[in-house]
């Protein structure tokens, strides 16, 4: 088995067709999306492929080593995770394939009117070794 991250971008990807932003969602469609998501760890949960899924707050901090006792804290001059990463799930399958055919299900969540988002996933496998140094 090997384990992969569904990373969620707000944006950064292709515009997904139904790519309204969430704010402009009834509460009855942010419901649907969210049960969507449950009830799809809860499956992959049952056939053992689920490990995690988190949704992110949008606000977040950049920090930094900077010398004993003085991490410096800045809101930029970054790119802001906070502005291009809405969550993930992390998934432990047999193949790629299966991999991505999960990502593509994933991506089939309902947006606004109850239509599915088509958003892109970004997939990315987790590293089993550390990487190999040749001079």
């Amino acid at each position: 088995m090997a384990k992969y991250l569904l990373l969620k971008h707000y944006r950064g990807a292709l515009e997904a067709p139904n790519c309204a932003p969430m704010d402009q969602w009834t509460p009855e469609e942010i419901s649907a999306h969210v049960q969507y998501m449950r009830d799809f760890a809860d499956r992959l949960e049952k056939t053992g492929e689920f490990v995690d899924a988190q949704a992110l707050a949008p606000e977040g901090t950049w920090v930094r080593y900077d010398g004993e006792g003085r991490p410096p804290v800045t809101d930029g001059p970054f790119a802001e995770t906070k502005d291009l990463i809405a969550g993930w799930m992390v998934i432990d399958v047999d193949t790629y394939e299966r991999a991505v055919a999960l990502a593509g299900e994933l991506s089939a969540a309902p947006g606004q009117a109850g239509k599915p988002i088509h958003e892109w996933l970004e997939l990315r496998p987790f590293l089993s070794a550390p990487p190999t140094v040749t001079e």
